[in-house]
């Protein structure tokens, strides 16, 4: 490996690594249009996840006259739903990645085993600890935010969204909430940096310096609660039921996919799904990076972007002996 490459990683992407070409001047439309169909078109997360929603709408979802009033029923129903849909999601990749290692450690990023114990973890080893934290606290936030907006949606407290009314925007929403996603996400999580959060809840996720699926929702309950509180944003905009499965389900499980350790899922050896992102890894590494996304360069205009490069390894280093002095 070339010396102006980061050392200490099995699997390095091409770098540097690029934010979106949307902010980004002077506007290119060829690469956003690129950028756009990659990140939804043929195989990807996105589009598996608005399947998953629409398949949950179908044939797994109370009628929604039915959730004007807040009973057990209906709401144990959702709950079975989203602890299914974890386990199978979480569990699979777990399974396939390293139970099994079924493609060893190809595009993996971490060289290192995930941890069998450590002092750290609540319950003495990483995975259990992390199953523990997402099947618990997890889904039942999860199931407890979506109970409450189909309940205003059965009521008329939320603008309810249909196709046959406005076609553009309930398609446009579903493009608009992983940019919302970005958005919110990146501020929360500069938040939880602050001395106090960051001791107190978000240490915990954090515990995950090598991450694996279950990693991706391990965290504090009350870091559960703000980092999936951004769907009460359709108080505000409005929705169909579709959307509210669509935006909690990609916020839930693209944090599983997203932390498996690995850039993708390699059959036949190609990489037929993008999943983990370089990006994130190295936040739970250096710490003091990458707060945000890629889809728009929040740490790019507030100086904490680490693109991949030995270059801004030495720059990230240099901030942080100044920040401590």
């Amino acid at each position: 490996m070339p010396d102006d490459k980061l050392k200490g990683w099995n699997y390095l992407p091409d770098v540097p690594l690029k934010t979106s070409p949307f902010f980004t001047w002077p506007l290119n439309p060829v690469e956003m249009v690129k950028w756009l169909w990659n990140s939804w078109f043929l195989i990807t997360e996105k589009l598996i996840i608005v399947g998953i929603a629409f398949a949950c709408y179908v044939w797994f979802q109370p009628p929604l006259e039915d959730m004007r009033t807040l009973e057990p029923g209906w709401i144990a129903q959702i709950y079975m739903r989203n602890i299914l849909l974890t386990l199978i999601v979480a569990g699979s990749l777990h399974l396939w990645f390293y139970t099994f290692s079924a493609q060893g450690r190809k595009l993996k990023f971490d060289p290192r085993p995930l941890m069998i114990d450590g002092r750290q973890f609540t319950l003495g080893g990483q995975v259990r600890d992390n199953m523990v934290w997402t099947l618990g606290s997890g889904v039942l936030i999860w199931t407890a935010f979506e109970a409450i907006c189909f309940w205003a949606l059965a009521n008329g407290d939320m603008k309810l969204i249909t196709f046959e009314a406005d076609p553009v925007w309930f398609v446009a929403i579903f493009f608009l909430i992983p940019v919302w996603e970005s958005f919110y996400f990146y501020l929360i999580h500069r938040l939880l940096h602050v001395p106090f959060l960051y001791r107190h809840v978000h240490s915990l996720h954090h515990r995950n310096i090598n991450v694996g699926p279950w990693s991706g929702m391990s965290m504090h309950p009350v870091e559960q609660a703000i980092f999936l509180g951004s769907v009460f944003i359709h108080f505000l905009i409005g929705a169909h039921p579709v959307h509210i499965l669509f935006h909690l389900q990609y916020y839930f499980l693209t944090a599983i996919t997203t932390h498996t350790g690995f850039q993708g899922l390699l059959i036949n050896d190609r990489n037929r799904l993008s999943l983990g992102t370089f990006h994130h890894q190295m936040h739970h590494r250096y710490f003091e990076c990458n707060y945000g996304s890629l889809e728009i360069p929040w740490d790019k205009w507030f100086g904490s972007f680490h693109d991949g490069t030995a270059e801004a390894n030495e720059r990230m280093q240099a901030r942080r002996r100044k920040m401590m002095g």
